[in-house]
């Protein structure tokens, strides 16, 4: 009888993950797949709305759906099960009362409810406990980076999002920018707006080019907050931004600490941070370090004078100045979308 293939599994249960992207906020993203002893898949699912079933529970309802008895199966995810009671039961008790006899998770919950309770109940309850190597444990790290920041930091992961000339410009002198890159990387960035529980600008942004800052070019099942940061309380009542779909909050006058808008943001289950602003905002969340990732998009065009990325400030020297290391480059249509996080 072939054995369980993990590995393919828990690439499955990766991809049920992704699938949840934009769907189960404040709550992590979670794959899970059950396989009988031979390696068939019985059952698949992933985490719901918050309030609604884990993928845990939605694979055993997947298995059930089709008839299986799960004695004996193992069940692979990509998170470790819950193990409190929250909105919804805890997971690992369900695995354990399904007759689930092997558990393999690709990470341990950084939740500080969790935090291998739930493994450590499995255990107890004589279910065979595994971790996943370390490779498929980044990737189920990275499907949920706003999250376990949230969790470890009491913070948002914060993303910055620009897009730039060859010669780093992001707009003209006069601010217009529509469009430096093109329609295939536009529709991308909307992919990455879709991944955050907010998406955050300031009021040069709104005055000079009354963006929406919604997600439309790709499909979601929900709208990610959208923050304008409005010091001097100039909003215009007819203001793109402020029509639906979705929720708006204008931080307005006395509200200037970064860094404590991003505490307050983790207290109110916001787990990534998108940031699209203008020069001046951009470089104030970089001045402070707050910026966990840069996400460029770079077009093949030189624009000559114009604005930059970011207006940061000053060094007195090139080793003053901060070093931020690849993460990817890929094509996107024309452009080249880039991502780089502090070193």
């Amino acid at each position: 009888m072939p054995a369980p293939d993990i590995p393919a599994a828990l690439h499955q249960a990766l991809a049920l993950a992704e699938s949840a992207i934009g769907l189960t906020d404040p709550n992590p993203r979670v794959g899970c797949v059950i396989l009988s002893a031979d390696g068939a898949v019985l059952g698949a699912g992933h985490t719901q709305p918050a309030g609604q079933a884990h993928a845990e529970i939605m694979a055993l309802r997947d298995a059930a759906s089709r008839g299986h008895d799960l004695r004996g199966a193992t069940a692979v995810v990509t998170l470790e099960p819950c193990s409190h009671q929250g909105r919804t039961p805890p997971c690992c008790d369900a695995l354990i009362a399904a007759g689930i006899a092997r558990v393999v998770a690709a990470i341990e919950d950084p939740n500080p409810e969790v935090a291998g309770r739930g493994l450590a109940r499995m255990r107890a309850a004589g279910i065979a406990v595994e971790l996943a190597d370390a490779d498929l444990a980044d990737a189920a790290r990275e499907i949920n980076i706003g999250f376990f920041s949230r969790m470890q930091r009491a913070r948002p992961f914060v993303r910055l999002k620009s897009a730039i000339s060859l010669d780093g410009r992001t707009a003209l002198p006069d601010g217009r920018s529509q469009w430096i890159t093109g329609a295939a990387a536009r529709t991308d960035g909307h992919a990455w707006r879709r991944r955050a529980g907010a998406v955050l600008t300031g009021i040069g942004t709104v005055l000079a080019d009354d963006p929406r800052m919604d997600v439309r070019l790709v499909p979601t099942a929900k709208q990610p907050l959208r923050i304008i940061l409005d010091p001097q309380g100039r909003m215009p009542a007819a203001a793109r931004i402020l029509q639906p779909p979705g929720e708006v909050r204008v931080v307005g006058p006395g509200r200037a600490d970064l860094a404590a808008l991003l505490t307050e943001l983790g207290t109110q289950g916001i787990n990534e941070l998108h940031v699209e602003a203008g020069p001046t905002l951009s470089g104030a969340f970089i001045d402070a370090g707050l910026v966990d990732e840069l996400l460029v998009y770079q077009a093949p065009m030189l624009i000559g004078e114009g604005r930059p990325l970011a207006q940061l400030a000053a060094l007195a020297g090139l080793d003053e100045a901060r070093r931020w290391r690849r993460v990817e480059a890929t094509a996107v249509g024309q452009d080249l979308r880039l991502r780089f996080r502090p070193t």
